[in-house]
């Protein structure tokens, strides 16, 4: 299993497993492992983390910082940081005020990068700010 990245690696991870089949909305507010497959809308103020064997299937994701090892299909919008590993597939369009693509990436979309404003704290955002935030790139 890959290496957990981040300042803080005491803090929560809740891992949704390979056998997990997901399709929805789905919020959460620490760091989730995604092993399984999942489809529909990602709206969260933590970090997403989506394994090798992962796949993610989103109208839109909207996290802190996404980590990808998997696959991803879908517009994605980080707060921080968007790293792209050695294998991983992404379909879709990233804004993110950080950007790391790997050697043996497949990346099949565009980029927009934001300015990081380093005195926020990204964990006290409500779903609306982020979900204006969004709005304002998507137009």
């Amino acid at each position: 299993m890959p290496k957990q990245e981040g300042k803080n690696k005491d803090a929560a991870v809740v891992v949704l497993g390979k056998s997990t089949r997901f399709n929805g909305v789905l919020k959460f507010k620490e760091t989730l492992r995604l092993q399984g497959k999942f489809r529909g809308t990602i709206e969260s103020t933590g970090a997403l983390i989506v394994d090798k064997d992962a796949v993610v299937e989103a109208d839109r994701i909207t996290v802190s910082s996404l980590t990808v090892y998997g696959t991803v299909v879908g517009a994605v919008l980080a707060v921080d940081k968007v790293d792209m590993f050695s294998g991983a597939k992404v379909h879709g369009d990233v804004t993110a005020a950080r950007l790391r693509i790997a050697d043996g990436v497949l990346f099949e979309g565009q980029c927009s990068m934001t300015t990081a404003d380093k005195d926020v704290e990204i964990f006290s955002r409500s779903t609306e700010e982020i979900r204006a935030e969004l709005q304002r790139f998507n137009g």
